[in-house]
């Protein structure tokens, strides 16, 4: 026999947490219904539930009559007895969320990101943290685990994050963070947890296989192969903006407006004419395609439009110069996901992001332009959760990794 099998802790562990994952997939059940479900003996079933409940991770939520036999007690999880929070770090805007262990919210508070250094950045995020904690009526030191989404890639080693030209520098911010809010804390690209988000909520629900692109502030995408995310060798997978552009960024009009001169990324809107059009810094495709770039192109066609969202309401008043921009966008879109079909094959792309969830204006000149390189035909689809994907996303992977904390504490 294994030793670690041998140890009656670990076994005891083991039983609860099987339990607990029945009992948080499939909703209240008894002890009958539970020994049948999991394969456990009736008495292995009560001394985990008892233990369970002791801890306040399960309770009794009701009663089954009508059976042959006694009544029998309802057990379920404790969904209030733990909480998790998810943090989404855009170069505009802050998210924060409070969850119980079944994901659910109990506590959200949004703030604009006015932060032009990383200390400033750091302290921001704390108070909305706290702020959503309130909200939730739970103390923030309280929360088991917490996940943020961030653009650009962590490296755990040296605490630093790369590909992230959005954020302010210098490139301490993982440090200030934890210092910050002073739970367990994981750190992870916001598009690789908006793919958990639209796998767990949205149009990547069942499937097995699927990518998420996201267009608009910056370009990325997140990956879910056999039901996980792939994250690559060095976390670098779906850095997609450094791609080789299918043509050339528009050249830049010279700049107006508020923003003129202004090379801080902070500041504007999340599709602002402030960014940075270089290509090694932000990558080809992100310099042609995001949210700037549509700028740019507008721009250069003569249009005196600050955003990209102005932009898109413009095409879709019926503006000649925005319908053909708007048409140029969806073409080097396209490009972009055939290239993404050719390497994963997915069963769906997944399209979020300011500019990229446009798809009923955008559609068609994608479409087009898919058909135009070959065979390939992926199946596109815009995200249906908004602005909450990286949020969705960081609450369920905090809550995954809270399960993980609580049992590894169980078994000493």
């Amino acid at each position: 026999m294994r030793r670690d099998l041998a140890n009656p802790r670990l076994l005891r562990v083991l039983n609860e947490r099987r339990l607990l994952d029945q009992l948080h997939e499939h909703g209240p059940a008894s002890r009958a219904d539970l020994a049948k479900s999991t394969g456990l003996s009736k008495p292995t079933v009560s001394a985990a539930l008892a233990g369970l409940a002791e801890d306040g991770l399960v309770h009794l939520v009701g009663e089954v009559s009508g059976r042959p036999g006694p009544v029998s007690s309802l057990y379920d999880v404790n969904a209030a007895s733990t909480h998790v929070a998810g943090i989404d770090i855009g170069r505009d805007w802050i998210r924060v969320a409070v969850a119980d262990l079944r994901g659910a919210f109990a506590g959200r508070t949004d703030g604009r990101n006015t932060a032009r250094t990383s200390a400033e950045l750091a302290e921001l995020v704390g108070e909305l943290a706290g702020a959503a904690a309130r909200e939730a009526e739970v103390e923030w030191r309280s929360i088991t685990c917490a996940v943020v989404g961030s653009p650009g890639v962590y490296d755990p080693v040296r605490g630093g994050l790369d590909f992230a030209p959005n954020l302010p520098g210098p490139p301490d911010l993982a440090d200030r963070l934890h210092a910050a809010l002073g739970v367990d804390l994981v750190i992870e690209n916001d598009i690789n947890l908006a793919a958990v988000g639209e796998h767990v909520h949205g149009a990547g629900r069942g499937k097995a296989n699927f990518a998420l692109v996201s267009i608009g502030t910056g370009v990325g995408m997140g990956i879910v192969i056999n039901g996980e995310l792939y994250v690559g060798a060095r976390g670098a997978a779906g850095e997609v903006s450094y791609i080789p552009a299918a043509e050339d960024p528009p050249a830049s009009a010279p700049p107006t407006g508020p923003f003129a001169g202004d090379a801080d990324p902070l500041k504007g809107g999340a599709d602002s004419f402030a960014h940075d059009a270089d290509p090694f810094t932000h990558g080809a495709t992100e310099a042609a395609t995001s949210a700037p770039g549509v700028v740019r192109a507008a721009r250069a066609a003569g249009l005196e439009l600050e955003t990209a969202r102005e932009v898109f309401a413009a095409a879709a008043e019926g503006n000649a110069a925005a319908r053909s921009v708007v048409e140029a966008e969806g073409r080097r879109i396209g490009g972009l996901l055939v290239a993404v079909a050719a390497v994963l094959d997915p069963e769906v792309i997944v399209l979020s992001g300011g500019v990229g969830r446009n798809l009923d204006l955008l559609g068609a000149s994608v479409e087009r332009r898919i058909a135009e390189l070959g065979p390939l035909r992926p199946r596109v689809v815009a995200s249906a959760l908004g602005d909450s994907g990286v949020l969705l996303g960081a609450v369920a992977h905090a809550k995954s990794r809270a399960w993980d904390l609580i049992f590894d504490a169980r078994k000493h």
